[in-house]
């Protein structure tokens, strides 16, 4: 969902970034989008037959209608194409076809090409098998701080989950081989609905070289290893090996939008979403957000027409698949952002377009510009905490976009950094090979990997932070209660988002914002000052609170 804040080195960037003043600089924008190419043209109710004759007007030919979200796939030429299909009173936003959006904090490409990833922390980091296991439960228990806090350790016996829940991971995939997730991975509902690019629009490597003839990968497959993470913190199994879950009773169901690299098309966000609310999915984890604007403005005087365009119809086609998928029962969870930024007081964008790479240029916006799917209508958004409980440096907060807070890890939430602040989640191998973080005996070459095995079965797990991790943490949680108070229905259990949202913020635990309220963060010799809105009940730091997972198993009807 958001631009990454990936270990210690993306926090460093966090905080530079944040002590700096905006720049004034600005990145030449690419030529005109080549002719052939293809669009998304969002239409009015009513207004397709009227959107199919603007694009013949411009030159285009329309491909395919998708009456459900209200939208054409059509090819048109260059120039003005856009511009002259966004002039007809039909339509309300036209997007290029194309890679747009990034995950966060990945393992693999997508972390080392923007942030300096795994490589970036080695060598600050103290050796993550120097700290003493303890604790109950699996064999590494004790080194996962976010469950304890949020009760899960506990609401593991008692409410593990159903199997008939099922959880939507939308993201870079998920392994659905690795041995700490496999028992719970649903394959045959599981989608992929990305293709490979082994390169972008201007030649520069993209995806890389295809793993198979179709560049479609198989819906088990990661290569990124973000999705993994997430889907081992919803639902690691507790089968005696690595980590468990929130709840480790539920299925996970792959529904694959981003690239190898990271980065999403707008069309398989949406087909995922729609997907989801097709085959009775309950919940799905969204830790991404939508791109190339981080930001995305209708009427900004420092974007053309066009780039004006791409944007409303980015708000638009997503907030259309996400009514679709949350009227069919599907609760919709997201991230915040990991931009150190109040959502609702924004200034500047200093990140978008942020594909292909090159066309980034520093923009003034404000809060009527938008961050998808975060600040969109009927999604709860998480912002993500460290070890000790403060709001974690690099997590988005605002008092209108925070709805609950859950641990995201922190490497710098205490004295120096340690990578056991962060949060332990499971990573494909051969991610990990890929990145050089594990040697040639399969050992682990650095503080942020971690090594299980059981019976000649072993599995893999990296430290990571970000809010891509804190939102697992509440999926996670959401699930527990459409377990406990769903009914049979599609897919399996049915419990109404409304019904899902009030008790996730019934059960969560009021946390008030700190006093003095403007927190002042000390990081590699800067001082960072973040101001917290509003009262304990709902603030700009912890949103309605904390979630709660052993008050989620047992709280009353």
């Amino acid at each position: 969902m958001r631009r990454v804040a990936s270990g210690l080195t993306a926090l460093a960037t966090v905080v530079a970034m944040a002590a700096c003043s905006p720049g004034t600089s600005q990145a030449p924008l690419r030529a005109a989008t080549p002719r052939g190419s293809e669009y998304l043209v969002f239409y009015t109710q009513g207004g397709q037959q009227q959107a199919e004759q603007a694009v013949e007007r411009a030159g285009g030919a329309t491909l395919a209608n998708d009456a459900k979200l209200g939208y054409l796939t059509a090819t048109g030429g260059g120039g003005r194409f856009v511009e002259n299909v966004g002039d007809d009173g039909s339509v309300v936003g036209v997007s290029p076809d194309r890679s747009i959006g990034f995950a966060e904090a990945g393992a693999g490409r997508a972390a080392t090409r923007r942030t300096g990833g795994a490589k970036g922390r080695t060598a600050a980091f103290p050796d993550a098998r120097s700290f003493t296991k303890n604790g109950s439960g699996e064999p590494l228990a004790g080194r996962q701080w976010d469950m304890r806090m949020i009760g899960a350790d506990r609401a593991n016996a008692k409410v593990p989950g159903s199997r008939q829940v099922l959880v939507g991971v939308i993201d870079t995939g998920v392994d659905g081989k690795h041995p700490d997730i496999a028992p719970n991975f649903n394959r045959e509902l599981s989608r992929n609905f990305v293709t490979d690019k082994p390169k972008d629009e201007d030649g520069e490597t993209l995806d890389g070289p295809c793993e198979v003839s179709s560049c479609k990968d198989p819906v088990d497959e990661d290569d990124d290893g973000h999705g993994t993470h997430v889907a081992s913190t919803i639902a690691a199994p507790i089968n005696g090996i690595g980590i468990a879950g929130v709840a480790p009773g539920v299925q996970i169901v792959n529904i694959r939008a981003g690239q190898d690299s990271g980065f999403f098309f707008l069309k398989p966000s949406l087909d995922a979403l729609t997907y989801a609310g097709d085959i009775g999915v309950d919940v799905v984890n969204m830790s991404y957000y939508v791109d190339p604007w981080l930001f995305n403005c209708t009427n900004n005087k420092a974007d053309s027409r066009k780039e004006q365009l791409e944007q409303a119809a980015i708000i638009t086609g997503m907030q259309r698949a996400l009514d679709y998928a949350r009227q069919r029962g599907v609760t919709l969870i997201s991230a915040l952002g990991n931009g150190s930024t109040d959502l609702g007081h924004p200034k500047v964008d200093k990140e978008s377009p942020g594909y292909p790479v090159g066309e980034k240029k520093d923009r003034q916006v404000d809060n009527s510009c938008v961050n998808v799917p975060a600040e969109s209508t009927g999604v709860i958004s998480v912002a993500g905490l460290g070890p000790s409980g403060r709001k974690a440096i690099y997590s988005d907060y605002g008092v209108e976009q925070a709805d609950v807070s859950a641990p995201g890890g922190d490497a710098l939430d205490g004295k120096g950094a340690k990578a056991t602040r962060s949060i332990l989640g499971a990573a494909p191998e051969h991610v990990l090979k890929a990145a050089g973080r594990i040697d040639a005996k399969g050992e682990p070459k650095g503080a942020d990997v971690v090594k299980d095995c059981k019976g000649g079965t072993c599995a893999y797990y990296q430290y990571l932070d970000g809010t891509s991790m804190a939102a697992p943490h509440a999926t996670g949680v959401a699930a527990i209660l459409i377990s406990r108070f769903g009914k049979p229905g599609k897919g399996g259990l049915e419990l109404a988002p409304a019904t899902v949202e009030d008790l996730l913020y019934k059960t969560a635990t009021p946390k008030a914002c700190p006093t003095p309220r403007e927190y002042v963060y000390k990081a590699y010799g800067q001082d960072v000052t973040q101001v917290c809105e509003g009262d304990e009940e709902d603030n700009g730091f912890f949103g309605h609170g904390v979630v709660d997972a052993w008050k989620a198993a047992t709280v009353e009807p």
